[in-house]
């Protein structure tokens, strides 16, 4: 199933037809948080506003909220866990300036590599540890 959305933007002044744009759900709220208001969203404006900490520790737990109902076959709670997981998600990535496309990227590269875009084999030995942006 193609989680994207066909918009079609609102046509140029000049009078030249507007191209169709495919923006996922994920994207498009990737790009709505700048805008968020207190006022508006208020329980979203309080995760942008909480510390990195916080929301880490919400998309654990959202992780694992998802897991549960899965186990207890429930389906409906899943998918609706499984929408907060990936909202709590896009949180973490804009609160970390990483663009969803830098993650469908990686998910390309390991589908070109692994023919699907699986988690990729463990390497023996430790990894070296990425250092740590201001």
């Amino acid at each position: 199933m193609d989680a994207r959305v066909r918009l079609l933007p609102a046509p140029c002044a000049g009078g030249n037809d507007a191209l169709a744009v495919n923006v996922s759900e994920l994207d498009r709220l990737y790009r709505a948080l700048p805008g968020v208001t207190w006022a508006d969203n208020p329980r979203t404006a309080r995760l942008l506003h909480a510390s990195l900490r916080k929301i880490s520790q919400k998309v654990v737990e959202e992780a694992a909220e998802v897991a549960l109902e899965a186990v207890r076959k429930r389906d409906a709670a899943t998918v609706r866990e499984s929408a907060d997981l990936l909202y709590h998600l896009v949180v973490l990535w804009y609160e970390r300036g990483i663009e969803p496309d830098e993650v469908w990227a990686e998910m390309r590269h390991r589908a070109e590599s692994l023919h699907i875009a699986e988690k990729l084999p463990k390497r023996h030995g430790r990894a070296p540890a990425e250092t740590a942006s201001p």
